[in-house]
């Protein structure tokens, strides 16, 4: 079988382009006559890459000179509990605004180790649209607010960033990150699992305001200080390395896209073609998100009888349409749009999803 339309949530689809020239370099990287991950982490070769990963991704977003940016090992959800051990000691108290699935599991992962403040929930409408701003109930005196820019099951989405004044603001944007313009100086830190937009999994990227660093937050053993892998540039130990390559990748390959802006105009037209067909085929197709809150990332959509639902899937994938099932917590279909879904993909899609509609509606 050949390559098909991937439009898994995670770990997701990659640029083509990327995978072929893994594909090339893969038995001889860098004229080194061996593969990335056979080198060690404190080669010159390795090191180069690291440095050259790092300044792609700097470029990028405009990450200034006072952040971080570490290369970390594991996934989001395990920097759901070392955030708070980093950002706070135990008698301090954070504030959680949870919009999905992912936020209410970084509250909940960040309640043993401080005072866990939902300063807003969407919980009671399904998570159906963002918590209303003027709703919020937040802490001026927290060691950090919290939040998940986009939530990949329900498929809600912020589209700017939120004023929380001057407690510094950390994010989960392993759904988004890299999708478009982002204003780093805005946030406190940053995290994102690399299943999505990144690379593959086992990579957590952040970047982290240099004076949060110091906090002295709790004691623990060095491999969970942040502190700690910021010196070591992020080689405190043996670090992902087929991931970090991978990363690098990614960047350059970003880059030559036209950059974070022209990759955003290009996310929200296909987000807009597939929104446009479910909200233009008299209830056939639904999506039950306000629309002010809907993902550009991730769309979730039903029929309007669920018994097609097997049918969609096992025809979808039939024709080269992957991984479209929705999520267990919610059922239905998703469709996940990152940067590595052409738009050729969303248009073989919705071609699918009328030729569907018209032979079963």
């Amino acid at each position: 079988m050949g390559r098909v339309w991937n439009f898994s949530a995670g770990p997701a689809a990659l640029p083509q382009a990327v995978l072929e020239q893994a594909q090339r370099e893969l038995l001889d990287w860098n004229g080194s006559g061996a593969s990335v991950m056979e080198q060690s982490h404190r080669g010159k070769r390795f090191i180069a890459m690291a440095e050259q990963a790092e300044a792609d991704l700097r470029d990028l977003l405009g990450v200034p000179d006072d952040y971080a940016v570490l290369f970390l090992q594991g996934g989001a959800t395990q920097h759901f509990a070392q955030i708070p051990m980093n950002l706070a000691g135990p008698d301090e108290r954070a504030d959680y605004i949870v919009s999905g699935h992912w936020s209410e599991k970084a509250a909940s992962e960040a309640a043993p180790y401080l005072h866990v403040n939902l300063a807003a929930s969407s919980k009671a409408e399904g998570h159906l649209r963002l918590p209303p701003r003027g709703q919020w109930r937040l802490d001026p005196g927290a060691a950090y607010v919290h939040y998940t820019p986009n939530e990949t099951i329900h498929g809600v989405e912020f589209h700017d960033v939120p004023e929380v004044g001057e407690v510094p603001l950390v994010a989960d944007l392993s759904s988004n990150i890299l999708s478009g313009p982002l204003d780093v100086r805005r946030f406190g830190l940053v995290y994102a699992g690399a299943q999505k937009n990144i690379g593959p999994s086992g990579l957590v990227l952040m970047i982290v305001r240099r004076d949060l660093l110091d906090r002295p937050g709790r004691p623990m053993a060095r491999i969970f200080r942040y502190a700690e892998h910021a010196a070591a540039g992020s080689m405190l130990n043996t670090p992902n390395t087929w991931g970090w390559y991978l990363a690098g990748l990614t960047f350059q390959w970003l880059k030559r896209q036209g950059g974070l802006a022209a990759v955003g105009e290009r996310n929200r037209t296909k987000a807009a073609r597939l929104y446009g067909v479910i909200d233009d085929s008299d209830g056939f197709y639904r999506n039950p998100v306000d629309p002010p809150s809907r993902s550009r990332m991730n769309v979730p959509f039903t029929l309007h009888d669920g018994a097609l639902e097997a049918a969609f899937l096992a025809e979808s994938e039939a024709a080269g349409l992957l991984a479209l099932k929705g999520h267990k917590a919610l059922g239905g279909m998703r469709a996940s749009l990152y940067n590595a879904v052409p738009l050729e993909a969303v248009e073989a899609l919705v071609d699918f999803m009328g030729d569907f509609k018209r032979r079963h509606g």
